[in-house]
């Protein structure tokens, strides 16, 4: 599998020929005109399904924010760190949607799946929100700090914001690194899968702790 580089065009790397696509589609790919190749192969990630059992049940209302990003993450393009100035990505490989748009409907699966809250959405969906959930995607790529096999790097920062008032009432950052199997993209896949997925439920708990503590000490509600 070879990766591009936007940032620096004249350097090209191959990692090594991977199995990925399909056998008719690299014998198709033989009849295809000069500069042209056959179509990335796309993946998506998991949401998270399993927490801890004694989150709290909630009765407030959670809208969630796209992912902040930088231009390198803002893409469906899979990234990787050749080293920390550096960014490249594999080709003829994607994610299914830009990883914000990804992460924010993988974030509102896993808030769904705890089933533990009344209501989660999209802040582009006219939902009445007790809470507001910004996130910051700060890491979201493969490294590859020594030969062989990269590390997938997913980190987070989110803040809960508080409505109508916009009080922010906490701020917490989730940070991930799994080491891939093998340097071959569906090892790859699979580590980024796993690392958003600790990241997933490590958030997901800390949103429903921190919202149930603020609900409970919002002013006029009154206490036994």
């Amino acid at each position: 599998m070879k990766r591009t580089n936007d940032f620096r065009p004249g350097r090209r790397r191959a990692l090594q020929t991977l199995g990925v696509a399909p056998l008719a589609a690299l014998t198709g790919a033989c009849a295809l005109a000069a500069g042209q190749g056959p179509p990335p192969t796309l993946y998506r990630l998991t949401p998270k399904s399993t927490f801890r059992k004694d989150l709290p049940t909630v009765r407030w209302q959670l809208v969630l924010e796209v992912p902040i990003a930088d231009a390198a993450l803002n893409t469906s393009r899979i990234a990787l760190f050749p080293d920390p100035t550096h960014v490249e990505y594999y080709a003829r490989a994607s994610w299914t949607d830009r990883a914000p748009q990804m992460v924010q409907t993988l974030l509102i699966e896993s808030f769904e799946n705890s089933d533990r809250i009344v209501s989660v959405g999209r802040d582009s969906v006219a939902l009445r929100a007790d809470f507001l959930l910004k996130t910051e995607l700060r890491e979201f790529q493969a490294e590859y700090p020594k030969p062989g096999a990269p590390r997938v790097h997913v980190a987070f920062n989110v803040k809960l914001v508080q409505m109508p008032a916009r009080t922010i009432i906490g701020s917490q950052d989730f940070d991930h690194k799994v080491d891939a199997q093998a340097d071959r993209m569906p090892a790859i896949i699979a580590a980024y899968d796993e690392a958003l997925g600790k990241v997933l439920k490590r958030l997901v708990e800390w949103t429903l702790i921190t919202g149930a503590q603020a609900y409970k000490r919002r002013p006029g509600r009154r206490t036994s």
